[in-house]
């Protein structure tokens, strides 16, 4: 991941709602355009299907027209020298969580629906571990306690805003110095020195070591079981980045630990390859909800190295990062591939253009959803990313690539600074309407039953819904969608297909939970669905209608 400027400005207001005719509940030829479903169709291929009960059946025909109901839509927001958040260290605890929600805020206002929040940037912690000191990034001080849980106020601050959480780990940067003696004393690099090296001016746990590869699985694990995270994110960073004129310090590991290797490659790979699959059966057993994912540099491999490459010239991750992150897709390791395809379309040596559909086809049929991370923080460069349209046209270039599930953009600052202008192009052009996250179905879970809207009052801020759920399971969130004039039922499951009429999505909470809809002009009605945790959406709620 690159760093990116700091500067924020205020938060963007909310953007109004744009509704869609009651003609667009009618069956006929009006209905087949007016209703409308997912542009990108789900991980089965399957063409979409009503979501109300009343047509269970039911195809849904695709308005061309229509943006994408189901779209990963997220930010990284970055810990490690305090790029992101905390903005510096020592902050009060009021002033970091100021700070988180107005990020959180600010994610909203853009549209997104998830954040991938880094919480171990330095082999430290973002919660009290018992394994790990206390991030440097939080106080200034390794191990020094900041008064407060910024892992679970962030979970909580999130989930209170509908954003799904990603917890970000580092697995092997111990610190961004050379100096063990820096560490604070209880540190695990200096309780176990032989399980660190030094690179380029900076510590690594060794991934060669087995030991060192169990632990790191373990300190991980540790707010996987104990939060309520929807995810866990690695970047791009296994073996360091390697520099000119350095050579990784592995040689005497490998005489120990390399055995059925005579190349110390393919050893490294496997090295990685191990703690992958590691971590993935070990969240998957602890939560199988949780989503596991993996953000890689772009490029596995050129096509000049391996007949299966991508026609690109650049650095290779499997040969510089000793990542095989194609092999981890094909393996089934990861619910999720997000490659940070960080260089413009038309770019030679690695056009994006050529690199989303080569991960497109290396994830088809493999149940792996793609995610794109998306270079923020390079708007407003020369060149092509001087154009504040670069951004969109990568989202324009995805609709025509019905196997990239969403976007990840780094980073949150970005977004508020060097890449403001870029992303309300993108707001503007591709989100103006609210999407849900795509169902990964193999994770199981299963849509609740249709929620009843209770109440449904107009005021000076909007239309306050009381919503409760339906019998059986309790959701995690409701959706709610807007046809203008009076109900009318036939067409309603198809229409809700369509995101140019949801309004906006809510937490449930125990009970009755309230949304207030966008203020707007004439009369409406409104609908709601529930969802699970994992996304899957009821059929419709009893209508409710406010003149």
């Amino acid at each position: 991941m690159a760093s990116s400027h700091r500067n924020r400005p205020a938060s963007r207001p909310p953007r109004a709602a744009v509704l869609i005719p009651r003609t667009a509940l009618l069956c006929g030829a009006l209905a087949a355009v007016l209703t409308t479903s997912l542009v990108h169709a789900p991980s089965s291929g399957a063409a979409p299907r009503a979501a109300g009960a009343d047509a269970p059946d039911q195809v849904c025909e695709t308005d061309p027209q229509a943006p994408p109901k189901r779209q990963m839509r997220a930010e990284w927001i970055a810990g490690v020298q305090n790029i992101d958040w905390p903005s510096e260290q020592g902050l009060t605890p009021q002033e970091q969580q100021d700070e988180l929600t107005a990020l959180y805020d600010r994610a909203v206002d853009n549209g997104l629906n998830a954040v991938f929040v880094q919480v171990r940037p330095t082999a430290d912690a973002f919660w009290p571990s018992p394994h790990e000191p206390w991030s440097e990034w939080l106080t200034g001080e390794q191990g020094g306690d900041p008064g407060y849980d910024p892992l679970e106020f962030a979970v909580e601050a999130a989930h209170a805003r509908n954003l799904e959480f990603h917890a970000w780990y580092n697995p092997y940067r111990v610190a961004m110095h050379a100096d063990p003696e820096r560490l604070v004393g209880s540190h695990p690099a200096r309780q176990n020195p032989d399980w660190v090296f030094e690179y380029a001016g900076r510590l690594y746990y060794d991934p060669g070591i087995p030991e060192a590869r169990e632990f790191v699985i373990e300190a991980m694990m540790h707010s996987v079981e104990n939060y309520d995270v929807d995810g866990v994110h690695f970047d791009d960073y296994f073996y360091p980045y390697p520099v000119a004129g350095q050579t990784i310090p592995d040689a005497d590991t490998f005489a120990r630990h390399g055995g059925g290797f005579d190349d110390i490659a393919d050893w490294r790979r496997d090295n990685v390859d191990q703690m992958v699959q590691g971590m993935s059966e070990a969240v998957h057993a602890a939560k199988p909800h949780v989503k596991f994912g993996i953000s890689p540099f772009g490029i596995w491999r050129n096509a000049s190295s391996d007949p299966d490459g991508s026609a690109t010239n650049g650095s290779q991750s499997y040969d510089g990062q000793y990542a095989d992150s194609r092999k981890w897709v094909t393996e089934g390791w990861l619910d999720y591939i997000n490659p940070q395809v960080y260089w413009e379309i038309g770019l030679p040596v690695a056009d994006y253009a050529v690199l989303v559909p080569w991960w497109e086809e290396v994830a088809e049929g493999t149940g792996t959803h793609l995610y794109v991370g998306q270079a923020a923080y390079k708007a407003g460069n020369a060149g092509a990313w001087s154009d504040p349209r670069e951004l969109a046209r990568h989202l324009e270039f995805n609709r025509d690539h019905p196997g990239v599930h969403g976007d990840v953009y780094f980073s949150a600052t970005s977004l508020a600074t060097n890449a403001r202008e870029a992303m309300d192009v993108v707001v503007d052009e591709h989100y103006a309407h609210p999407a849900l996250i795509p169902v990964k179905d193999d994770l199981g879970g299963a849509a609740p039953a249709e929620p009843v809207v209770t109440r449904a009052v107009r005021g000076d801020a909007g239309t306050e819904l009381t919503i409760r759920p339906g019998r059986g399971q309790d959701p995690a969130y409701y959706a709610v969608y807007a046809f203008d004039g009076p109900p009318g039922r036939d067409g309603v499951a198809c229409g809700v297909e369509d995101p140019r009429s949801m309004v906006g999505t809510v937490r449930a909470a125990d009970g009755e939970t309230v949304f207030t809809a966008p203020a707007g002009d004439g009369d409406r009605t409104y609908y709601v669905t529930a969802l699970d945790r994992l996304h899957h959406e009821s059929g419709v709620s009893n209508p409710r209608y406010v003149r």
